[in-house]
């Protein structure tokens, strides 16, 4: 073996490579632990790990790294935005993790097709994007410092973060246009989608109500008790459980000592320790005119979008009204119609952009374009007030009646744990007795009822039900002061007797016998209007009238008939005089008969041309793009590429 190797020959310099690089890669996979292993990542602070597919992706190619940190920063601004309860986070956690992990493996497969974003691509992007109006001023940078401020004030990041979420943006819509460089949409189809979504039809429509359908139901005794029967489950716990309190309570009156005095040395020491809750935010008062442009728009939707704004701004330089502009042009629905008009709002609701625009502006004064999140601006500032703290003798006399009233509270949940104390050792009856208050016991009362007596019985209520009969004295609050209550007997929910509930149990068979009739009856309005080729006419013999809709679009909403994208959706495609079947999306019932229908003009489809067609492309676009992700992600997570931590695993519920 020696004097093999010792030979001069490619044959064995090659061998003798393969033998020392298969025996590296041995040594890789055995000494570097988790080489291979497809199961979990242990690192606490990473949500998942996203490799390079193939088996040697992990040793030769690209990791990134989901940190868990990013996952919940999104997921808690998508709570806040959307005002979602906390059971919700979860599933937002999920969702956001997911989002997280595709937007990783989009930025290595754009890493792999050499589409990477170099800083000096991002400070062009900063000098000419959206950003250039406040980094870049009239072409001159803002400085390292004010570049800082803006970034932490409007989007709550450090700069090294929002550089890198930027070059992650841009890093994608260079891959999606990649992939979706080649998609386009033929003439033909321009015309027949506006065809379509620009045709307009006016209707007759004849309803039948749901409560007219329920009242006709009437069943017999023997037929209710049968329902009764059937659905004893339904009706097991019908009757809530009830529970017998006896209770005294104390408002703030009966106090020993009364409510305690607040001076005004107090006053102002709580004052100087609270300055900020006494800071009035700055607002600003504005019209503007929006030209909207959707969130992931393409560039050649923003381009014209831009154009569009450029063209409102130079007709207003040009001497136009600015609420005539605004009625004309503007895409918000709220400011429109009054000429642009917003109210006083403080800067912090505002698009920080936005804001930031209006509060540069004096009053009077008009800005160039501006761009926000919501698309490009032109705003007129009417009148703006700098934020400030109010001073103390504006606030004085509130700030007295709040300590007066944390200084009640205080006593008074002292006073409720004297009370409690006294009947544990004695009674209730005693302990009421002594201080020169009502004992009260109440019969069988539920959850929900409402004690007379008592400012608010909720807290009382809430309490008992939650206690254990004959448990020790407890007290509970009663917005006023407190009750210190016993249970003296609990009722368990239960079913009802027949003819106690025979009202409710008519509601629920009238409730579910009322679709199939409702369907039933709508069918032989139908049948009967085809017969007699005239809605109207069948419509009289069943005693009901015949209402008439305007000529409206696909996108309408017609009273009682509903969404005309819904089942109604088929007058687009019915003859005129033709009559539907049963329209039962809502409360009620209905039969159209078409009447009239309008289609859009040579001229109209032309004039919509270009816009219809944008919006056509960036559908198919997204669709593109939408089947090209679900493949490159079914690709790594077949190939084992995509690691998810414990934590990730365990905390989150993730989708199969």
């Amino acid at each position: 073996m020696i004097r093999i190797l010792q030979q001069d020959s490619r044959i064995v310099k090659l061998l003798f490579a393969l033998i020392i690089g298969a025996a590296i890669v041995t040594m890789v996979i055995t000494l570097v632990p988790g080489i291979f292993d497809n199961s979990e990542v242990n690192d606490s602070s990473a949500y998942a790990t996203v490799h390079t597919p193939g088996p040697l992706g992990r040793i030769f190619g690209q990791t990134k790294s989901v940190q868990m940190a990013d996952v919940e920063r999104d997921a808690d601004a998508q709570m806040q935005q959307q005002q979602l309860p906390d059971f919700y986070r979860s599933f937002v956690l999920q969702r956001a993790g997911q989002i997280e992990v595709e937007r990783a493996v989009l930025e290595q497969e754009a890493d792999r097709l050499g589409l990477r974003v170099s800083s000096g691509d991002l400070r062009d992007y900063l000098q000419h994007g959206p950003y250039a109006q406040y980094l870049f001023p009239d072409g001159k940078f803002i400085g390292q410092d004010q570049y800082i401020n803006f970034v932490e004030s409007a989007f709550h990041l450090p700069v090294t973060d929002f550089e890198n979420e930027v070059k992650s943006e841009l890093e994608i819509q260079r891959l999606q246009a990649l992939v979706t460089g080649g998609v386009s949409v033929s003439d033909s189809a321009v015309r027949a989608s506006y065809l379509s979504s620009g045709t307009k039809v006016k209707f007759d429509y004849a309803v039948i109500p749901a409560a007219t359908v329920k009242a006709s139901i009437n069943p017999t005794d023997d037929q209710l008790q049968a329902f009764f029967k059937k659905n004893a489950s339904l009706y097991a716990h019908a009757v809530p459980e009830a529970r017998k309190i006896t209770f005294f309570s104390f408002e703030d009156a009966n106090l020993p000592g009364g409510v305690p005095a607040v001076s005004d040395a107090a006053a102002q020491a709580y004052y100087q320790a609270h300055l900020s809750q006494y800071q009035t935010p700055a607002e600003v008062k504005t019209r503007h005119i929006l030209i909207a442009v959707a969130k992931g728009a393409s560039p050649s939707t923003v381009a014209a979008a831009k154009a569009k704004a450029e063209d409102v701004l130079k007709q207003l330089k040009a001497g136009a009204k600015f609420s005539d502009l605004a009625k004309k042009y503007s895409d918000d629905p709220g400011s429109k119609d009054q000429g642009g008009e917003l109210p006083l709002i403080a800067t912090s609701e505002l698009d920080p952009a936005y804001a930031q625009a209006a509060m540069a502006l004096n009053p009077g004064q008009t800005s160039d374009l501006v761009r926000s999140s919501f698309g490009f601006h032109i705003i007129q500032t009417e009148a703006k007030q700098p934020a400030e703290v109010k001073p103390f003798a504006a606030v004085k006399a509130s700030i007295i009646e709040q300590l007066q009233s944390q200084a009640a509270a205080t006593a008074a949940q002292a006073f409720a744990a004297q009370l409690v104390a006294e009947a544990k050792k004695t009674s209730l009856q005693q302990t009421a007795d002594a201080h020169k208050l009502k004992l009260v016991t109440t019969g069988f009362i539920g959850k929900d009822a409402v004690i007379s007596s008592l400012a608010d019985s909720t807290g009382l209520l809430d309490a008992a039900f939650n206690a254990l009969k004959g448990a020790p004295p407890a007290s509970a609050s009663t917005g006023e002061g407190y009750a210190i209550f016993q249970v003296n007997d609990i009722q368990p929910a239960h079913a009802p007797e027949f003819d106690a509930y025979k009202s409710h149990i008519l509601d629920d068979y009238r409730t579910q016998q009322e679709p199939e009739l409702m369907n039933a009856q709508l069918i032989k309005l139908s049948d009967l209007a085809r017969k007699l080729g005239d809605l109207h006419k069948a419509a009289a013999q069943m005693h009901l009238q015949v209402q008439t809709s305007d000529l409206v679009g696909r996108d309408a909403q017609v009273a009682d008939v509903g969404s005309l994208s819904g089942a109604a959706a088929v007058l687009f495609t019915m003859p005129v005089g033709g009559i539907s079947g049963p329209i039962n999306e809502g409360a009620n019932g209905a039969i159209l008969q078409l009447t009239q229908r309008v289609q859009p003009s040579p001229a109209e489809i032309q004039q919509h041309f270009e816009t219809t067609r944008e919006s056509l492309l960036d559908e198919q676009r997204q669709e593109a793009f939408s089947v090209f992700v679900d493949a490159l992600m079914n690709r790594y997570q077949k190939a084992g590429a995509i690691i998810y931590s414990k934590k990730s695993t365990t905390q989150i519920p993730l989708g199969s």
